[in-house]
């Protein structure tokens, strides 16, 4: 990691913007900011910061690394991963434990995190429910109480594996809530979408493209207002992960007027895709198999309004990237493809791109939606926000950097990229992260 003087940069915090020299000592603290050319400092070591911004390092709240699935793990384990977010300006990240039906969730933490080893940015954990009973209410106790886990992530979608149905959705947040822990909901309706599903195989219907045609948009925002509804009886922070529809931001907005104690992210794959994507040639459409699938441009419209005012809080990846052979599982049936697409690197090049230079979002914002929103609401001391007397988790970014992603050149293991020949301004240029 980077240590010394960063002279003449233009610190970004989520309430405001300044210049300033920035001194990161050998412990990798901030041990001074002060106005440019005033800090003296018993240390040789200068970063020139003139024209970069000085920001909080991000924050990933919604990571799939090494996820089984029929077609084999998701092909980016924790070191590669973690490697590839931290190159992208992103200090931490949460990822999954997800158990299968009837496994104890502390033993499923204990070997999810022996498989986390490798990581090399700070990492925690949303726990999985995936089946309810009173032993997982005692198991949901022990993970706060004792273990620190403060989230936990429910599908709605899955039904036949790991998804719950709306019944055992309201026991969740009904425990949830008494321990004031955060619900993290995947929102769609898990039983429509698997009849439609049967209804696409029986017809022959087999081609990838059924894929986004078996998830609708109102398979999602029917789910989010079932939800919200649960939200209003429960009292349980919930946070809506990966929103891809008009229509749930609109909800979303209501119920946050309403005062509802939510949160909720979207992926740049949603800002910036459009779902013809999905009317490629036959092969192309692989790694767009993403659940919920790619929409169109009303919905992206109202997504970025909804970064814009607040209604959606994080800019997340929902990294879970597959190799072409591991898709190609599925190539004579779109319900064997695996779900996922990679983003780890360039989640925060994109949001600044078509973000801030597209005068969407402010400066000030960016770094809220890729940090201190989800340090705020997931418990990541001293991130999000640059002051004196806190350890480093600073990225210097660089505004004019300008490249073209290519999956030839990523840092995961995946060879197909949602986001290739996508042209990218802005780059973390040095990571001041203390773990790192």
């Amino acid at each position: 990691m980077d240590t010394g003087l960063i002279k003449n940069c233009t610190v970004v915090n989520p309430d405001g913007t300044f210049d300033a020299d920035v001194y990161v000592n050998e412990d990798q603290y901030i041990e001074q900011i002060g106005k440019p050319g005033t800090l003296e400092v018993d240390d040789n070591k200068i970063i020139e910061g003139k024209g970069r911004y000085l920001i909080p390092a991000g924050i990933d709240p919604h990571v799939h690394l090494k996820l089984p699935t029929p077609a084999g793990p998701s092909c980016d384990d924790f070191g590669i991963g973690s490697f590839a977010a931290m190159m992208g300006g992103t200090g931490a990240m949460i990822d999954f434990v997800t158990p299968s039906r009837g496994q104890s969730l502390i033993k499923a933490l204990d070997a999810r995190e022996k498989e986390s080893i490798a990581c090399v940015i700070p990492l925690k954990f949303h726990m999985g429910i995936t089946w309810w009973n009173n032993s997982v209410a005692e198991e949901i106790r022990q993970c706060i109480e004792e273990l620190g886990i403060t989230s936990f992530k429910v599908y709605l979608a899955y039904r036949n594996t790991i998804g719950l149905d709306f019944t055992q959705l309201k026991e969740v947040m009904k425990c949830l809530s008494y321990y004031g822990a955060v619900l993290a909901i995947h929102a769609e309706e898990g039983d429509i979408i698997q009849e439609l599903q049967n209804k696409f195989v029986i017809d022959g219907k087999l081609e990838p493209k059924y894929h986004a045609y078996s998830r609708p948009p109102e398979t999602e925002y029917n789910a989010v207002k079932k939800v919200i509804d649960l939200v209003r009886e429960t009292g349980c922070k919930t946070y809506f992960v990966h929103m891809s529809t008009a229509e749930s931001v609109r909800l979303l907005r209501e119920a946050k007027k309403e005062g509802l104690p939510i949160f909720a992210e979207t992926c740049p794959q949603y800002l910036l895709l459009d779902k013809e994507v999905y009317e490629q040639f036959y092969y192309m459409v692989f790694p767009y198999i993403i659940s919920p699938p790619i929409r169109g441009a009303e919905d992206r419209e109202e997504l970025w309004k909804g970064l814009a005012d607040g209604t959606i809080d994080c800019v997340s990846t929902d990294h879970c990237p597959f190799t072409l052979r591991q898709k190609m599982e599925g190539r004579f049936d779109f319900t064997k493809i695996p779900n996922g697409a990679g983003g780890l690197h360039y989640r925060m090049n994109l949001l600044f791109t078509h973000g801030v230079l597209q005068n969407r979002i402010s400066m000030q914002q960016f770094v809220q939606l890729t940090s201190t929103n989800a340090a705020r609401i997931f418990g990541f001391e001293d991130y999000g926000y640059i002051k004196a007397g806190i350890p480093s988790n600073l990225i210097l970014w660089n505004p004019d950097y300008k490249d073209t992603i290519s999956f030839k050149d990523s840092l995961t293991d995946a060879d197909i990229s949602i986001y290739d020949n996508f042209e990218i301004i802005g780059n973390a240029e040095k990571i001041l992260i203390q773990y790192a």
